[in-house]
C-alpha cells in the first residue's frame, strides 16, 4: 500500500542528490511532488522522468530559496496545481570551506541564506498557507551530523546546521498546538555529487570509513527511506527530534 498516498509534497533541491531520491520515493508511495531546481534543469527534467515512469506525478519549479517571492512560487504552485501542500522537505544545501579567520561575509551569507534563511521563510510560508486553509502538515528539514558534530574548516555550515537544529525544535512545540510536525534528518556520508570530491580520492575515503561502524558510505536510498517515513502516518505523534543516519560515524568519530 502506497504510504503517501494523497499527499502533496514540495521537495527543495531535488534536481540531484538527496533531495532527488527523496522526490522520486515519495512519488513511487503516492505522493504528487513539486520537483525545485536553481540551476540544474536537466536534473530536475530527470526526476520528473523518473516520477513519471514510476506512474507518480510531478512539477518543476524553478525557485531560489534565498529569494521571499521564490519561497512562496514554491508553495503557490502546489497550491494550484493540486490544491494544497502537506508535506515540505527543506534539503537544498551548501557548503563553503575555509578556516574561520579566512571567511568572507558573502560567503557567510551564501550559505547561512541557502541553509537557515531559506527554510526559515520558506517554513513560515508553508505555515501561513496551512494555517489559513486549517490543514495538517509535516516538515522535515535534511540537515546533517554537524547539527552536532564539529567540522572544522566548515564553520559557516555547522553554524546553519546548528540552527535548523533549534529552529526544528522550537517550531515544533509552538505548532504541535496546530498538528503541524517538525523533524530532522541528518546524514553522515552519503554517495551524492557534494561528495564527489571524497569519493574519487581513495586516501581520504579510506580513512573516513574507518570512523564509520558500518564500513561503507550511505545511499540516498537510505536517506528516502526515512523521510517517507517521517511523511508517512506512521510518524503521526513524533515530533521535535533529529534522526540521524550515518552509519554510526557520530558516536565512532575521531581525528586521525
Amino acid at each position: 500500500m502506497a504510504r503517501l498516498k494523497e499527499r502533496i509534497a514540495v521537495v527543495t533541491g531535488s534536481s540531484s542528490g538527496i533531495g532527488q531520491g527523496i522526490a522520486a520515493r515519495f512519488a513511487q508511495e503516492g505522493a504528487r511532488v513539486v520537483i525545485n531546481y536553481i540551476g540544474d534543469a536537466d536534473g530536475a527534467d530527470q526526476t520528473l522522468d523518473t516520477i513519471r515512469k514510476a506512474g507518480g506525478e510531478g512539477v518543476i519549479c524553478k525557485a531560489d530559496v534565498t529569494k521571499m517571492d521564490d519561497t512562496r512560487k514554491l508553495i503557490d504552485v502546489a497550491w494550484q496545481t493540486w490544491g494544497g501542500c502537506d508535506v515540505l522537505v527543506n534539503n537544498a544545501g551548501m557548503e563553503k570551506e575555509a578556516d574561520f579567520w579566512e571567511v568572507t561575509e558573502a560567503d557567510y551569507d551564501k550559505v547561512l541564506g541557502v541553509n537557515l534563511r531559506g527554510p526559515f521563510f520558506l517554513t513560515q510560508y508553508f505555515v501561513q498557507k496551512l494555517l489559513a486553509a486549517g490543514k495538517p502538515g509535516r516538515v522535515i528539514n535534511i540537515s546533517s551530523v554537524h547539527e552536532d558534530m564539529a567540522f572544522p574548516g566548515l564553520s559557516t555550515y555547522c553554524a546553519s546546521k546548528g540552527g535548523i537544529r533549534m529552529l526544528m525544535r522550537n517550531l515544533a512545540v509552538e505548532l504541535g498546538p496546530k498538528n503541524i510536525t517538525f523533524n530532522n534528518i541528518a546524514p553522515g556520508a552519503i554517495s551524492t555529487p557534494m561528495n564527489a570530491s571524497l569519493l574519487n580520492n581513495k586516501a581520504e575515503l579510506d580513512a573516513l570509513l574507518e570512523n564509520v561502524p558500518l564500513g561503507r558510505m550511505g545511499t540516498v536510498e537510505d536517506v528516502a527511506g526515512l523521510a517517507v517515513f517521517l511523511a508517512s502516518d506512521e510518524a503521526a505523534y513524533v515530533t521535535g527530534s533529529t534522526y540521524v543516519i550515518d552509519g554510526g560515524l557520530m558516536r565512532s568519530y575521531h581525528e586521525q
